[in-house]
């Protein structure tokens, strides 16, 4: 079988031979041979079926077998050739040709490996920036935040009429068309006015009410309210206000800090300084994702010239058609069809953005390994389960649908790049 080694570039080669029908037909051989020792067919003993047999038993999968090991001893044979290794090797074959002749089926893949590439001069592409610190007034402000956030509410101590911003103590039920409904009713109930919490125009209503005082308030329930019984519908509530309660201001002391830090120790200095690092941390993370990441990932893409995988480059290609098709209205999906001007049109259209993502994704990775930056999947799974947490999901459905999806490697590489990053900006630590 001769074959033929082409370079394309530093990434990809075409491999291309021709696979002579007598190669095939060795291979049925073979595999008719080692096949009858292993069958059992009627009328002859096991492991004694002759090859004959099996080819007219099987000989379509047979035949399909032996073009598959063909192809592969074609392709392990340009591999070899081109002195390329195994393991640099990225995704499957793309078959530019696979026609069936009569003296055998000429073939032509491309096959696409690891970019290798020097990377000395990284740090050139460092942006120069001013690294943010919190100012005294931002503290100042924080910290009243977080102590009004502590502040206790108490009953008012001279009665006056419900306003905007009041805790109230209210009894309630709630009636549809004269009759009560489940989960309406509740005693002594704590609702503060202008939180948003009850059904829009409740709150407004309550505004003005004296201590002891009786009204009924009428509201209407959302549309896409969750109970299907109650959305859409006009209800009336029968509400009886029996305290108002005020915030009372809560000193910044070193018993609060006692209390937020969880430390008897703890002062009001240390506060401060936590909520100082705290500000700082925000500002920082703040410019590093609007800015500084978005500066070196572009600096990086333009300052190394290098070979990409073909094959790699169109998966992202096809990543990005399939982002924009979610997008799609089914119109615009349906003029895609029959169309391959168009298709082709929108691939050339985000193929610059794919190169990029691609090259950036290989930039990284080298660099990673030379500054020997490492994440361990225990510390994405931590990542996952901390984000899934702050946004009131529920962790272990998330790490589910990531590992489904197979999205965790996306999450580890964006880790990864994060940490490399920041040890470039020195902003790690």
């Amino acid at each position: 079988m001769k074959v033929t080694v082409n370079k394309v570039d530093d990434a990809n080669i075409i491999v291309s031979g021709t696979i002579e029908n007598s190669v095939v037909d060795a291979h049925i051989n073979t595999m008719a041979i080692q096949a009858g020792k292993e069958m059992k067919v009627d009328g002859f003993r096991k492991g004694k079926v002759p090859p004959h047999v099996v080819k007219k038993l099987h000989g379509d999968k047979l035949a399909q077998d032996a073009e598959g090991e063909a192809l592969k001893d074609l392709i392990d044979a340009g591999v070899k050739e081109a002195g390329i290794n195994a393991a640099d090797i990225l995704g499957q074959p793309s078959f530019k040709k696979y026609d069936k002749k009569d003296n055998g089926i000429e073939v032509e893949v491309e096959i696409s490996t690891k970019p290798v590439f020097d990377v000395k001069g990284y740090m050139d592409v460092v942006p120069t920036f001013d690294k943010p610190k919190a100012d005294a007034k931002e503290v100042e402000e924080k910290l009243n935040e977080i102590a009004s956030g502590q502040a206790p509410f108490e009953k008012i101590k001279r009665k006056r009429m419900v306003k905007d911003g009041d805790m109230t103590l209210i009894d309630f039920e709630g009636f549809v068309d004269g009759v009560a409904f489940d989960g309406g009713k509740a005693e002594k109930f704590n609702l503060k006015i202008g939180s948003g919490s009850f059904i829009p125009g409740f709150e407004d209503q309550i505004i003005g009410m004296k201590y002891e005082e009786e009204k009924t308030v009428t509201v209407t329930f959302p549309a896409d309210y969750q109970s299907a019984d109650l959305a859409g519908k006009e209800a009336e509530f029968k509400v009886t206000l029996h305290e108002i309660q005020e915030q009372v201001a809560v000193e910044i002391n070193d018993e609060l800090a006692q209390k937020l830090l969880s430390d008897e120790k703890a002062t009001v200095a240390m506060l401060t300084e936590k909520v100082e690092t705290q500000i700082t941390s925000a500002a920082i993370s703040k410019l590093y994702n609007e800015d500084l990441k978005p500066k070196i990932i572009e600096a990086l893409v333009s300052k190394f010239d290098i070979a990409l995988p073909n094959n790699i480059v169109d998966q992202e290609i096809d990543a990005k058609i399939n982002a924009k098709a979610q997008e799609m209205t089914e119109e615009e999906l349906n003029s895609f069809k029959d169309n391959p001007e168009k298709v082709d049109a929108l691939r050339d259209e985000v193929k610059p953005d794919a190169i990029a993502s691609v090259k950036a994704t290989f930039i990284v990775d080298a660099l990673a390994k030379k500054e020997e930056i490492t994440v361990e999947d225990q510390e994405v799974s931590q990542a996952i389960y901390y984000e899934a947490m702050m946004s009131g999901q529920d962790p272990q459905e998330v790490i589910k649908y990531y590992q489904d999806n197979n999205l965790l490697p996306a999450v580890k590489m964006g880790m990864i790049e994060d940490k490399l990053f920041g040890k470039m900006l020195g902003l790690e630590g």
